[in-house]
């Protein structure tokens, strides 16, 4: 190991290096505050003006981040929010955690990764350590940026050192913040993933290095394929078990009982967010170039794309007496996950398009979202009153909420289609459970 490589890492063991975090999301921001909370001077580049300007007035647009410590690290001068690269340059680490959307159901977009690399490539300081969150296909790191960056005349292990690092946040849960959660790190060299599992473990328990970026690129599409599949399996047992006459959540209560050997899943309306529903796809896309197709995965899609219409069907056969023009449903939670507000590919959305396209009058209420003015969809949540609730023929739960008063919806609703198991304890012939 070369003299500058031990002298970068004794600067990161000192906190005398500078940290700058691209792109300040839902991954992004959580990340940059752990830094800043542990001492290190750190940049976060955000070109969006409107959470730059939150950001600039201690504001907190994410629920994981709250205001006052936000305040806290910005009077300290330890986070510092900038909206142009050119901050870059005093940065000796930079992290890449822009969005990685897909183009097309099965095409992924990496536009917003070559962006922010061709923004970084002419603002970097000699020897800087470049780490990618971003979820992408295997060989991202390899074959888009590292090519990306050479081409300006830069050179691995002389000008900079690259790697890749798999984020891991789960919005919302408290159990699991940012510095106790496990991190992959792989490098495009072993000088690399050396120095960026250095600047991780000044913020994380645990660092495990991989042989290669790829391998860490694929850590994490496994990671959330997994969890996908399992999902769209136990959603086909669901179906299965309604059709049987089967309670499913007693199924896997039963399950769950064995001690080794079984993991419970739960169906549910849908997945949300911005991991399950697209990652896998990357993988997907990234295995056909290699003339393998994947059966799982796009089984596994599919049928999890198809929840949202499969509860609207449900619900119109319990309502099978009433035309759709004539039924008034009630959707209660609009974002894709319990407590977080956060719209990202909820599958309450598409339930209430759902519903649209059937003709059927349909509002929503989540203490979270006052209105919803997204994917075409344009409305107002209504108060959630006795007579409000007595309005409609079902009330749809999408998203279990802990604000949400149960029994006081229960108490004053005419039928409940519960897709989440928020009504478990109750034996209520006005409950229907997915």
């Amino acid at each position: 190991m070369d003299s500058a490589v031990k002298e970068f890492n004794s600067r990161i063991k000192s906190k005398e290096t500078v940290i700058a975090v691209v792109g300040l999301g839902y991954v992004g921001l959580p990340l940059a505050m752990q830094f800043a909370r542990k001492g290190f001077r750190t940049l976060g580049i955000e070109i969006d003006k409107d959470r730059l300007g939150s950001l600039k007035k201690s504001q907190s647009y994410i629920s994981d981040v709250g205001a006052k410590e936000l305040k806290k690290v910005m009077a300290c001068g330890n986070f510092i929010p900038r909206g142009e690269f050119s901050a870059l340059r005093e940065a000796d680490v930079i992290i890449i955690c822009v969005p990685t959307p897909l183009r097309r159901k099965y095409h992924p977009n990496i536009s917003y990764i070559k962006s922010a690399v061709r923004g970084i490539s002419g603002n970097i300081k000699k020897r800087a350590v470049i780490i990618l969150e971003s979820t992408t296909y295997p060989g991202t790191t390899e074959e888009v940026i590292l090519p990306l960056l050479e081409r300006r005349g830069l050179r691995h292990n002389r000008d900079f050192y690259l790697n890749f690092s798999p984020e891991r946040i789960d919005p919302g849960n408290r159990s699991y913040p940012v510095g106790r959660i496990p991190k992959i790190v792989g490098g495009i060299s072993k000088e690399a993933a050396f120095l960026a599992a250095a600047v991780y473990r000044s913020i994380i328990n645990k660092v495990i290095v991989v042989s290669s970026a790829r391998t860490a690129e694929a850590v994490k599409l496994l990671e959330n394929t997994f969890r996908l599949i399992n999902i769209a399996f136990i959603d086909e047992i669901a179906m299965m078990a309604h059709k049987m006459g089967i309670d499913v959540w007693e199924v896997i209560r039963g399950a769950s009982t064995k001690p080794f050997g079984f993991m419970p899943f739960y169906p549910g309306p849908g997945v949300g967010g911005h991991c399950i529903p697209k990652d896998p796809l990357y993988l997907y896309w990234k295995a056909r170039h290699y003339g393998f197709r994947s059966r799982f995965i796009k089984l596994a899609s599919d049928t999890i794309s198809g929840m949202p219409q499969y509860i609207t069907e449900r619900v119109m056969h319990l309502l099978k007496r009433k035309a759709p023009s004539k039924t008034k449903v009630l959707v209660i939670g609009a974002t894709y996950k319990k407590d977080i507000r956060d719209l990202r590919q909820s599958p309450a959305l598409d339930i209430i398009a759902a519903f649209h396209a059937r003709g059927v009058s349909v509002s929503y209420y989540d203490p979270l979202i006052p209105y919803l003015k997204i994917n075409g969809i344009n409305l107002k949540g209504i108060r959630l009153n006795s007579a409000n609730l007595k309005r409609f023929d079902c009330a749809v739960i999408a998203t279990d909420h802990s604000a949400l008063d149960y029994s006081f919806i229960l108490k004053n609703s005419r039928l409940i289609f519960d897709t989440r198991n928020a009504y478990a304890c109750t034996d209520s012939p006005k409950v229907v459970r997915l």
